[in-house]
């Protein structure tokens, strides 16, 4: 089949580019809502399971989430990054009703950036990205 825009063809190496800044922005996203509502996942954790945790955990845990999502942002070890990421967005839609405020985004979202880092995960890092080609 022929395509309508033959041209374009040559910047494909650019969709997975946009597709790493995309996830990474939104799991950079969601590291600055679980910041901002630590005091809310703190009592939301309380009133569910009766653990009482430090802000210290919650803070740790969001500096993570955002390295992860930095380095996916900036292409750097990306296929490591897509890893914990796809383990961090499984945990998420588990939590996502009954721990609102820890999970920002619906179950159907998080599901799309399972998939988009999986792709990156397959297809690698895309232009404009610290990891070395293969």
């Amino acid at each position: 089949m022929l395509n309508t825009f033959p041209q374009l063809l040559t910047y494909g190496f650019f969709a997975a580019t946009l597709l790493r800044i995309v996830v990474g922005l939104s799991i950079l996203y969601i590291s600055y809502v679980q910041f901002k509502r630590r005091k809310a996942i703190i009592e939301e954790v309380r009133q569910n399971i009766g653990w009482r945790i430090d802000q210290t955990l919650i803070i740790i845990a969001a500096l993570i989430v955002f390295a992860v999502g930095l380095a996916i942002t900036l292409g750097w070890h990306t296929q490591i990054a897509a890893i914990i990421a796809i383990v961090f967005m499984l945990k998420q839609m588990v939590i996502a009703k009954r721990y609102p405020a820890a999970a920002p985004l619906c179950r159907l979202d998080y599901f799309y950036l399972i998939v988009i880092l999986l792709t990156l995960l397959v297809t690698g890092a895309g232009a404009f990205a610290f990891d070395l080609p293969l």
